[in-house]
């Protein structure tokens, strides 16, 4: 089978170079050939091998040492996706929304904890939704214009990321178990073209502790992949996910190419790829995009 493993470093923290390069070319099978996509940050290695793609992953991860470099193995047909479904919290942002709306409630370390488990699946996540908004009953909506204005920040590389795969025609979608209040705007700020999320529900301008059902969760996000594929009649080869909580790990898995990005450690282990040092351009070098054909940003 006809390979390409891709090496990638966060782009303020360059650290690829020619014997990088060298020692990953000989932890493969040869004749293998590289490629560079920009110069210190990412490259492509071709080769053909039919053993287990995770397997080689983590044998490149063997060769690279300590060095803070991903690597994402994948068939080199079809790399570059058309449809793109993306987690949001602690995906496309740098946050968790619900901690940062319970902070206003003086709640925010009994919260993030409940999150924490729920992201790991250590607990279930639509009962464990209930219970985190339950404790924001009576706050005033207007906080989540603040928490937005002043708690809120995109993840490097994630406008990039929408913007140069909607020029080179995907359609794009943002999928949270958070809410739409904050997708909405998120999913505007960073170009998506659709969002779904959860619905908090409100009376006379205040949080009534409740979320609108069904919920948004696992299998709803798995839902809205087989869904979207289906509407824009697009195989799983040629679908791009990405997510860090357990609730992602369903659509990842069902992607072609399902990524694990600054995850939790049960949701690496069991996604295609994985990305722990890069920021989310890294999903463009995985689709050999060099940086010269980047959009946005």
């Amino acid at each position: 089978m006809s390979l390409v493993a891709t090496l990638i470093c966060h782009p303020a923290n360059p650290a690829l170079d020619s014997t990088v390069l060298d020692g990953a070319r000989a932890a493969l099978p040869g004749p293998n050939h590289a490629e560079w996509l920009f110069d210190g940050v990412a490259a492509d290695i071709f080769f053909a091998s039919d053993d287990d793609m995770l397997a080689i992953a983590e044998r490149l991860r063997a060769s690279r040492g300590d060095q803070p470099i991903d690597i994402v193995v994948q068939p080199a047909a079809s790399r570059r996706k058309k449809l793109f479904l993306a987690d949001m919290d602690s995906t496309m942002i740098g946050q968790e929304c619900i901690d940062e709306l319970a902070d206003f409630a003086g709640l925010k370390a009994h919260v993030a904890a409940i999150t924490e488990r729920a992201m790991r699946g250590e607990i279930e996540f639509e009962p464990a939704l209930r219970e985190r908004v339950a404790l924001l009953k009576g706050l005033p909506v207007g906080v989540v214009d603040e928490v937005l204005a002043s708690r809120i920040t995109l993840n490097s590389g994630g406008r990039e990321l929408v913007q140069t795969m909607r020029a080179h025609g995907a359609y794009t979608c943002l999928v949270s178990g958070g809410f739409t209040l904050f997708s909405r705007k998120i999913a505007e700020l960073i170009g998506f073209q659709e969002n779904r999320a959860n619905e908090l529900l409100v009376n006379d301008g205040k949080l009534t502790g409740e979320v609108a059902e069904p919920i948004l969760g696992r299998a709803a996000k798995l839902a809205t992949l087989v869904d979207l594929r289906e509407s824009f009649d697009v195989d799983d080869i040629d679908t791009l996910v990405v997510g860090d909580g357990a609730n992602d790990l369903a659509m990842i898995q069902s992607a072609g190419l399902g990524i694990a990005y600054h995850a939790k450690p049960a949701v690496a282990a069991a996604a295609h790829g994985r990305i722990d040092f890069g920021d989310l351009s890294a999903l463009l070098y995985a689709q050999g995009f060099k940086r010269s054909e980047f959009v946005g940003g």
